[in-house]
C-alpha cells in the first residue's frame, strides 16, 4: 500500500453534494482518486460542483426524501459508474425554532431528510457493498448529536439518530466488510452556519467562546476527515463518531 489515503478506484455517492459540506467531501474525494456522484435536488448547483470538481466527478438530480426511489438511484448510478463502494449520508435540512411553536410536520420533514432518506440510501447500497466484501457508509452527524443545542428539537433529534443507527449498523455489517462511521462537524463556516448565527450575535459569540481552537472550521476539514475514514488508512475503524470541532466538544 503505496497512500493508505488514496481512495483510488472507489466510487462515492454524496448526498447533498452541490455545496456546503457535501461539496467539501467531494472535492477532498477527487483529490484522493475516488470517481464521485453528487446528488440534490437542485441541477444547476450540480453542474456547477461537477464543473469545478473535473472529469471524475458527475451528478444525478434526485430528492432523496422520495424514499421509494432509493433503489431506482442506486441502480442508475451503478449502471453509469459502476460499483457504489462510498455513500455518505449529507443531505440535510433546518429549522430553528422553540420546541413549543414547532409543528409536527415540520419535525417529521427534519427527520424524514436526515434518518429516513439516509437509511433508504444506506439499505440500497448494503447488498452490494456486502457482497462484495467491501464499503464505507459514513453519516453526517452534528454537535447537536453529542449535546443540548436549544431551539432545534428537531435537527437534534434526527442527528442523535444518525448515532444510533452508525452503531448498530456497524454492528450488522461490519462482519461482511462494511464499515460504517459519522462525522460530527463543529461550527463550519457554511450558508446553513451562517443562518443560524447572523441574526444572533450573542450566540455566535458563545460558540467561539467554547471552541478551544477559537476559530470555525471549513468544508475542507470535514472533507478530510472524511477521506480518512473512508479510506484504507482506517481499515480497522467503524463504529466511531468523530468531532471535527476544534475542541467544541473538549472545551469549558
Amino acid at each position: 500500500m503505496t497512500n493508505p489515503f488514496s481512495l483510488q478506484g472507489e466510487t462515492a455517492l454524496v448526498t447533498g453534494g452541490g455545496s456546503g459540506l457535501g461539496l467539501g467531501i467531494a472535492t477532498s474525494f477527487v483529490q484522493a482518486g475516488a470517481r464521485v456522484v453528487l446528488v440534490g435536488r437542485r441541477t444547476e448547483v450540480l453542474k456547477a460542483a461537477v464543473q469545478q470538481l473535473g472529469d471524475t466527478a458527475s451528478f444525478e438530480t434526485h430528492d432523496v426524501t422520495q424514499l421509494d426511489r432509493a433503489s431506482d438511484l442506486v441502480k442508475r448510478v451503478t449502471d453509469r459508474v459502476g460499483r457504489i463502494s462510498l455513500l455518505v449520508n449529507n443531505a440535510g435540512n433546518h429549522l430553528k425554532k422553540p420546541a413549543v411553536d414547532t409543528t409536527p410536520a415540520e419535525f417529521n420533514s427534519l427527520l424524514q431528510t436526515h434518518v429516513s432518506a439516509a437509511f433508504s440510501l444506506t439499505q440500497a447500497v448494503l447488498p452490494d457493498m456486502m457482497q462484495q466484501r467491501h464499503g464505507s457508509i459514513l453519516f453526517i452527524a452534528s454537535m447537536a448529536s453529542l449535546f443540548g443545542i436549544p431551539l432545534i428539537a428537531g435537527y437534534a433529534a434526527a442527528k442523535s439518530a444518525h448515532l444510533g443507527l452508525v452503531r448498530t449498523l456497524a454492528v450488522e455489517v461490519s462482519p461482511h466488510g462494511v464499515r460504517v462511521n459519522a462525522i460530527a462537524p463543529g461550527w463550519i463556516d457554511s450558508a446553513m452556519m451562517r443562518t443560524a448565527l447572523d441574526t444572533d450575535p450573542e450566540r455566535s459569540r458563545k460558540v467561539l467562546g467554547r471552541t478551544t481552537m477559537n476559530c470555525f472550521g471549513t468544508a475542507e476539514d470535514i472533507g478530510l476527515a472524511a477521506t480518512d475514514l473512508c479510506s484504507p488508512a482506517a481499515r480497522f475503524v467503524t463504529g466511531v463518531v468523530l468531532p471535527v470541532d476544534g475542541g467544541v466538544s473538549i472545551g469549558f
